[in-house]
């Protein structure tokens, strides 16, 4: 049997930690990996056209599947590409690997042809950050690398000339059990003490939940049902804690609706499960707080805490709620869902006025329609900007639905390549990106991706030539939009030439029928909707606080649409409420 080398080596420890793809452009300095991965069977090569797509896509199907994903990137500007998509991953706590090629060993140092330093660069977008500069590292520093990006949550890069790649891997080297899942973390008996005391010399508690609550649904229900408590959520907790939730008050932040603000600010006890809400401006300064979460670092980063509590959500519900005293006072809660249903009330007449009818579409009605179309266990990415509002306020969870966005980094473009990672992971369940012209654009060429893998995507575009939320920032802050207008093409022309589905969409009577259609072709689509540019209207006058930057009174804003079919929700949640 011939010696492996450092490249095959390679390969083989990510095909026995999880990974089936590597995404990625090819490069000479990586050549002795890809032709490894040429001869594995357990692993394939994707082929983007751009290396920023290959990290959104190694962290939107880490995202999910939960499992350690990976892209590489060759020496100098190769891997440079990664570092944005890299950074949106670190910070959705994906488990990454990159591998960062590099240039020949002995030219480190000396100015060489395309030399950067790789180990300095994604130093702040990682949990591990290092170079395999001698055969003898491997495949420790790999197992190293891979076992941190699993159990921490996030980036982990690995360095690696291309000429140590091609060297003979160490004969005894030393391989281990790799860990592929993470533990749960309970905390300890007196943090659970102390947080039931709380809970029940409180009145009035309020939950408040992130990404965190993920798997904790029934735990938080079962919590919040014991003491009477409201739960809102923060954007990158709607798809865990939304549906099935007769407490749900909507969500606070800069896209907000409904009581959850109120809700926040008006109780006794804040309970912030599972997030890392970074809004200061919109949590309380005059009531207790306690923060559940874990990452230890992230606790008391946003507010003032009464008690931080070290565990996962799921683990301290589970401890605590068999402990509190059961609540029978249900006034606050009652109060905060009359609250939510008459605020979602307000903002629905807005948006109902002769939508079927409105040239050019209303963004919402779009959003509405294609909730409505959409599969039962569809996977959602959302470029950010104005789709961002558009899938807070419309897209439905219901525990089988994934929605997947840069909701932390905040990257543009990103809608587009995080479908491409989450469609890997299996073609037969409905992948749906909600692309503003703005993000499609500027990584547009990677639909040829789509294309060269016939993967059945749905981009669904919504076209109204501006960068929506540009403008809408720059109005907050009282200054005239500049700078922010796009002539675009006819863009369902580009996809039909480039061998996709396109259609393109003006009037509102058109929209449902293209979207069946495309949803029923089997390969890569795309429908070009026409939407209106001036979808936003803001409040007759402008506070000192928004010229700002978006502090607490930007949730004044009133973006020009509803809430969908979480009125509906709403509306059957005060079924709950005693009637007087």
């Amino acid at each position: 049997m011939a010696k492996q080398n450092v490249a095959e080596q390679f390969v083989d420890i990510l095909a026995r930690a999880g990974v089936k793809r590597l995404y990625g452009v090819v490069g000479d300095s990586l050549n002795p990996v890809v032709d490894a991965i040429r001869r594995n069977s357990s692993i394939d090569w994707i082929h983007v056209r751009h290396e920023e797509t290959a990290a959104f896509a190694a962290g939107a199907e880490a995202q999910v599947t939960g499992s350690l994903a990976a892209c590489a990137g060759s020496c100098g500007p190769g891997n440079l590409h990664l570092i944005n998509g890299l950074y949106d991953a670190h910070r959705s706590m994906a488990p990454v690997l990159a591998l960062a090629s590099h240039i020949p060993s002995s030219e480190i140092g000396l100015g060489y042809f395309q030399e950067t330093h790789p180990e300095l660069l994604f130093q702040e977008c990682s949990h591990y950050n290092e170079m395999i500069s001698n055969p003898e590292q491997m495949p420790r520093l790999l197992q190293t690398a891979s076992q941190h990006a699993i159990g921490r949550g996030g980036v982990s890069v690995v360095t690696m000339p291309g000429d140590i790649a091609s060297k003979a891997a160490p004969e005894k080297s030393i391989e281990h059990a790799l860990v592929t899942e993470r533990p749960t973390v309970r905390p300890g008996d007196d943090e659970i003490d102390k947080l039931c005391r709380m809970v029940d010399e409180a009145k009035r508690v309020t939950l408040f939940c992130g990404s965190g609550t993920a798997g904790a649904h029934a735990e938080v229900m079962e919590f919040a049902e014991k003491i009477k408590s409201p739960v809102g959520h923060a954007l990158r907790g709607k798809e865990w804690i939304q549906y099935d939730n007769p407490y749900d008050v909507g969500m606070s932040g800069l896209l907000g609706y409904g009581a959850a603000y109120e809700a926040t600010h008006e109780c006794d006890l804040l309970i912030l499960l599972g997030t890392d809400f970074p809004y200061n401006a919109f949590l309380p300064d005059d009531v207790k707080i306690v923060q559940v979460d874990v990452r230890p670092e992230r606790l008391g980063r946003r507010s003032k805490l009464d008690l931080a509590v070290w565990g996962d959500v799921r683990e301290t519900l589970r401890c605590l709620t068999p402990r509190v005293k059961p609540k029978s006072d249900r006034k606050f809660l009652d109060r905060m869902l009359k609250k939510h249903a008459n605020a979602l009330e307000g903002v629905v007449k807005a948006y109902t006025r002769k939508v079927d009818k409105h040239v050019p579409i209303h963004p919402e009605y779009v959003a509405s329609v294609l909730d409505d179309m959409a599969d039962e266990d569809a996977v959602f990415t959302v470029d950010t900007g104005m789709n961002n509002v558009w899938a807070a306020r419309y897209l439905t969870p219901n525990g089988k639905r994934r929605v997947i966005g840069s909701f932390s980094h905040g990257s543009m473009a990103n809608a587009l390549p995080q479908a491409i990672g989450a469609q890997f992971t299996d073609r037969n369940r409905q992948v749906v990106a909600m692309s503003g012209d703005g993000g499609f654009s500027m990584l547009m060429g990677d639909f040829l991706t789509l294309v060269q893998y016939d993967l059945p995507v749905k981009v669904v575009l919504f076209n109204n030539s501006s960068l929506g939320m540009v403008e809408l920032e720059m109005l907050v802050a009282g200054l005239p939009s500049y700078g922010t207008t796009n002539k675009n093409p006819d863009f369902a022309a580009i996809a039909r030439a480039a061998g996709a589905y396109g259609v393109r969409v003006e009037k509102p009577k058109q929209l449902r029928s293209a979207l069946k259609d495309a949803f029923k072709h089997r390969g890569p689509a795309l429908v070009d909707v026409v939407t209106d540019p001036n979808a936003l209207s803001i409040p007759p006058k402008i506070s000192a606080d928004m010229v700002t930057g978006f502090a607490l009174s930007a949730s004044k804003i009133v973006l020009d649409g509803g809430v969908g079919r979480m009125l509906q929700m709403a509306r059957s949640n005060l079924r709950n409420v005693p009637r007087p």
